[in-house]
This record gives C-alpha cells, sequence and structure tokens, in this order.
C-alpha cells in the first residue's frame, strides 16, 4: 500500500494591519506591563488588564481642567500632583496651563517613565517633561502620600480604571477611609481631589462625603460605546 500524501498546512493568516504590535514588555515588582502600538496610536497594558490609551484623552485633560477651574480664582502658581504617567496626557494638558505651579507626577512603573523620556511615549510628552515645572517621582502613590509632608492644590489621580476596578488588590486601600484620609492631609485647605474613573460610582461619591469632603460631584465625558468616562470631585474644607 502506498503511503498517504498529506498536503502541507497553510500558512497562518497574516495579522491585520490595524492589529497591536507589542514594542515592549517589562516585568517589574507590580506584574507585568507592555507597550503596545495600533496604527498611530499607543497602548499600555498592566498584568493583562488595559489601562488607556493615545486615541482618546478627553477625560485625562478633563482630569486636569476640572481640577484647576475648581480651585479659587485668587489662589496663584497651584502646586499639582498627578498620580499616574499613563500616555502623557493629564501631564501635558497641566504643563500646557500657565496658571499651574509645581507639576508633580507619581509613576511607580519604571517602564512607563522610560517609554516617555527616551522611548515611544516621548513624542506626546517631551515638552512636559522639559517644562521646569515637571518633577517626575518614581514611587508608589500611596507609599508617597504616606511619607510626603508636601501638600498640593490639587491632587489629580489616574491610577487605575476606576474606583471599583483597580489594577492591583493593593490599589484599593487609596479609595477607602485611610486611603481618602491620606489624600485630605496632602491637601491644602480648599484643595480639590479630582479622581478618575472608567464608570461613575455612587459608592465611591459617598465615600468622600464620609472622609470629609465637601463639594462632591462628578463630570463626565461621552464615550462611543458603553457608559461615560468620570472624573470625580471633592474639596478639602477651608
Amino acid at each position: 500500500m502506498s503511503a498517504m500524501s498529506t498536503a502541507p498546512s497553510p500558512p497562518p493568516a497574516p495579522a491585520p494591519a490595524d492589529g497591536p504590535v507589542t514594542l515592549d514588555r517589562r516585568d517589574g515588582p507590580f506584574g507585568e506591563v507592555v507597550l503596545r502600538g495600533r496604527g498611530e496610536h499607543f497602548e499600555i497594558i498592566a498584568n493583562g488588564c488595559f489601562l488607556m490609551d493615545t486615541s482618546d484623552g478627553r477625560s485625562e485633560r478633563l482630569l486636569i481642567d476640572a481640577a484647576l477651574a475648581a480651585l479659587p480664582a485668587d489662589r496663584t502658581g497651584p502646586g499639582v500632583l498627578i498620580g499616574g504617567l499613563g500616555v502623557g496626557f493629564s501631564l501635558v494638558r497641566a504643563a500646557g496651563q500657565e496658571r499651574w505651579g509645581r507639576i508633580a507626577v507619581v509613576e511607580r512603573e519604571e517602564a512607563i517613565v522610560d517609554w516617555h523620556r527616551t522611548g515611544p511615549l516621548a513624542r506626546i510628552s517631551a515638552g512636559a517633561l522639559a517644562d521646569p515645572r515637571t518633577e517626575i517621582l518614581h514611587t508608589d502613590l500611596l507609599a508617597h502620600l504616606r511619607t510626603t509632608t508636601e501638600r498640593y492644590d490639587a491632587l489629580c489621580l489616574d491610577i487605575d480604571n476606576g474606583p471599583d476596578w483597580t489594577v492591583t488588590e493593593d490599589n484599593g486601600t487609596l479609595y477607602s477611609a485611610t486611603g481618602l484620609a491620606l489624600c485630605k492631609e496632602r491637601l491644602t485647605p480648599g484643595g480639590v481631589l479630582a479622581v478618575w474613573s472608567a464608570q461613575p460610582s455612587p459608592d465611591f461619591e459617598q465615600a468622600l462625603r464620609n472622609a470629609g469632603f465637601s463639594e462632591v460631584g462628578t463630570e463626565e465625558v461621552q464615550v462611543a460605546r458603553g457608559v461615560p468616562d468620570v472624573v470625580h470631585l471633592a474639596r478639602r474644607a477651608v
């Protein structure tokens, strides 16, 4: 009996032209972080969880705009702490506003800092990083809040997909009574806390009130599909 011929397997289908391309992948103390390119845009993935991309930065810019607008008009040179460098939209927005004094950015992932300083994300943030008001603090946000004695006029926090959807379990402390007490302590009297979220969180609004914040509210950015992105706002009493 002659051997049965076997047709060669077809080659795998090529990836779509607009599919994601991994540009860098790092393992750090908080897990894996990946930078991907998708066409002309970039994406950041942490431990398999999509964090953000460069396709639409409206809500990241709103985080800064809403905090600045909520500060008293006569407060000159207010200092802002941005929690999370991300793709750089919030930093770039703050650096583009002359009213801000010091602009401190806390980022715990060394890879993300590298991507902005010497990697692909430099095309977004190079000008803002060169601004003399800007300082990058390579540390964990909660650790910084616990150890610093400095106070800020605004805390603009975007380290998770929201209070109800954290990137790592430890981040949940930030939105607890303990974490909100730390935030309040690090604000100047009348200072503003702004927290980005991928969806509204009535429970978090109540937690802000329970923590003694006033003027608790939200601003929304409508998205193409699903619930709107949200910036939660609250004020420390004067």
